[in-house]
Order: C-alpha cells, then structure tokens, then sequence
C-alpha cells in the first residue's frame, strides 16, 4: 500500500471500546464514485437485499463505515473462528468499499444497501499457530453455497491449485453464487497465474486507474474477464484503523466489481448470477470485438450504470454462462503455456486498443485501454502470495501442472 497521500483519520481507541474513526473526507478521495455516476446510480438502486460474503482477513463491524452493516450472526459457527477480528485492515477495507456508509467522512461503498458477511481465512500475515485455525477457503466456499449470499469477493490469490478448492467453487456456482476475485499485484515482477482468479466460475478482475488505463502491477493473461477501478483510492492502513492510506491493488478492483453485482443484482432480484456477470460483460467499456477479449482488461471496464439505467435491458437466458468459453477447461504448464493443442494466450498488450475515450469517468464512448498506467504496485492491497508457506512451496517447484481456463486468442 502507498502512504504517500495519508488522509489524517484520527481514532480513538479505549480499553474495551471499538475504534471511532473521526475522519477527513475519505470519499473526496473517492475518484471512482462520481467517475461512476454513483449518486445517478443510487437513485435506482443501492445494493439494498443483497448479501455479499467478504473472504479475507477478517471484518471489523464496528468502525463507523460498517456499523449495523456486518452480518456476523450468519456466519457458520464450524467457519467463523475470528471471522470479526481483521489481523491487517484488508477485509475491513474490502467491506467498505462494498457497502460502506460513510458515516463520519469513512468510505462510502458503491453499493451501500449491501450487506457484508464476515469470513476469515489464512492468509498473508498470520502466524502460523492461527494459519491452523483458520478454517479452510473449501470449507468456506461451502458454507457460503449453503447460505443466501449472492456474491462472493475473494480479494487474495495464490499459485496453488488447492485441494477441493475447485470442487468447492462449482458447488457455489451451482448453487447460484456469484464468486468474483482480483487476477494480482505482480505483474512487473513476474507472469503469474493466480488462483482462484484463474478457477473456471470465478470472474478475475483487472485494476485500471482514472483514466480507464490498466495498472503496471496489475496481472495479465487468459484469467482476466473485467477491469475496475483499483488505483489511488484509500483504504486503511492497518488492523489499528486509525488512518486511511491511499492504495493501489486489484483487492481494490475486486471489491468494486463485487458491489457493482451487487447494485444490479438488487434492481433484478429475480436474475441469476449468470444474467448480472452477462450483464457487467456486454456493457463493459471497450472498443475491441466482444468476442475477442483482452488478456490486460478482458471484456473491459465495469459500467452498471449503463444496465441500471435501462429498465427494459435483457441480461440473457438464465442458465447460460456468459463465461462458457473462458471455463471450457483446458492443461496449462506452470508458466501458463498449453501443454496439449489449445490456443495460447496473446501477451501482446496491443490486443487492448488505445483509449479513445475515458471509461475510467463512466463515458459513453467504449474506449478505454490495455497500456500500462506507470503507477506503483501495492504491496499489502491485495494479499499474494497467500494460503500458507508450505502449500507454496509445491507450487514453486518446477514440472507441475495446473489445469485452468483457457481463452481462445485471449
């Protein structure tokens, strides 16, 4: 995370109490709620009804963005150990940025009439006594299928193909969830193939900046499927909550197309999963051909705003998977190179067209663009690599194989 623009949040913290944040205006930092069209989007619909399940470090439901808002009471007890207690500020952050309300200057979610469902799991940052404890993302993901939770943000990633993570997402999928994940931060260090972006069901989400452009950290390749907002907007800076820092990360952009669902998902409550994903893909921002996406933005920039606006929009048949070809499952060696006859992913950053025009802003002009923004890369925004060290260590290891999605000429 970038510190370099602090917004002066003050907290006071006593024996026993929550942190009270008195903050600055943390939504002035906000670029991406006007450049949205926000409060022209909350007239129709403010993600009220819909529950979103935040899988991360855990939520604090007492700062004064999140008060009233963190369902903790609906969390499974055999996978809620410390699903209210957030070790690093990550999920608390990711829940604002969801469904925050504001209060005192705090974030203001997209989709503030969501509620949040709290779960921790091991990740980044824990020692490895709690890492134990943690309940299983599998265990997890299978609870959350069970439950009425629409939609699912995973805001962390790893190499790993873990076991019953996949069979864990296509119980969600088909119990009609909506399971949405950031593709990772790395991109200037290395070519990196992330789970559970990169499982089929799973939508990745690429960071673009202001001006629609895609981050320089943010991942590339045959996972991506949208871009969103991921540059300059704060989140906090730690477990202690006193201070939003200005941050960079597809964590960021995972959330915003988490509560962007959700918006919609609330104004069509008799859609699918499968209707709302169709829905963000065919009014995405993008002037390259719908059926040849982009391995830096995939069908482009998030716009709910262009599906809310239109009462009569047609999102679909409801059983069809708008990501059909992405999930079509094809044998990847660890570099993401096919190992038996499929099509390659493009690396060739020109498969995204030059802008022509601001998506980043919500613009009626398709435009926007697959360069590299030159910011910096975040490194607490999003949590990679994740899951435990020794899990890690397998995936590392040369000759292994992984069996993911793959896009035809992505």
């Amino acid at each position: 995370m970038r510190v370099g623009s602090v917004l002066a949040a003050v907290a006071t913290l006593s024996m026993g109490l929550a942190p009270v944040a008195v903050a600055a205006d943390a939504q002035s930092e906000q670029w991406h709620l006007p450049a949205m069209k926000a409060e022209e989007m909350w007239k129709v619909s403010t993600g009220e009804g819909v529950k979103v399940a935040v899988v991360d470090t855990g939520v604090n439901p007492n700062t004064p963005a999140l008060k009233g808002k963190v369902l903790s009471a609906e969390v499974p007890q055999s996978v809620s150990y410390k699903a209210t207690q957030d070790y690093s500020g990550h999920g608390t952050s990711m829940a604002e940025l969801i469904a925050g309300s504001g209060r005192n200057g705090t974030l203001k979610g997209l989709a503030p009439g969501a509620e949040i469902v709290p779960y921790r799991v091991a990740l980044t940052g824990l020692d490895e006594a709690e890492m134990r404890k943690a309940p299983h993302l599998a265990e997890i993901l299978r609870a959350i299928a069970d439950s009425d939770v629409k939609i699912v943000n995973m805001a962390f990633g790893s190499k790993v193909d873990h076991p019953g993570v996949r069979e864990a997402i296509k119980y969600a999928h088909d119990k009609g969830k909506l399971l949405i994940a950031g593709t990772g931060n790395d991109a200037k260090e290395t070519k990196f193939t992330g789970y559970p972006a990169a499982y089929p069901y799973v939508v990745g989400v690429a960071a673009s900046d202001e001006t629609g452009t895609v981050g320089e950290f943010s991942q590339h390749g045959n996972y991506v499927d949208l871009a969103a907002p991921g540059l300059d907007i704060p989140t906090w800076c730690d477990e202690k909550f006193r201070s939003y820092c200005v941050g960079d990360g597809t964590s960021i952009s995972t959330a915003i197309a988490s509560a962007s669902a959700a918006l919609i998902w609330s104004a069509h409550p008799d859609w699918t999963a499968n209707q709302v994903l169709n829905s963000l893909i065919e009014t995405a921002g993008r002037d390259w051909a719908r059926d040849d996406p982009s391995t830096y933005l995939g069908y482009g920039l998030i716009r709910p705003r262009k599906v809310l606006e239109n009462k009569n929009f047609d999102p679909g048949p409801a059983d069809a998977d708008p990501l059909a070809r992405e999930n079509a499952v094809g044998l990847l060696d660890d570099e993401g190179n096919p190992v038996k006859p499929s099509s390659s992913p493009s690396t060739d950053p020109s498969k995204g067209p030059g802008k022509t025009g601001s998506s980043g802003s919500d613009s009626d002009a398709d435009g926007t663009t697959a360069a590299a923004s030159g910011e910096g890369s975040s490194d607490n925004t999003t949590l990679w690599v994740t899951l435990g060290a020794a899990a890690a260590v397998l995936a590392i290891g040369g000759g292994a194989f992984a069996v993911i999605r793959s896009r035809r000429g992505a």
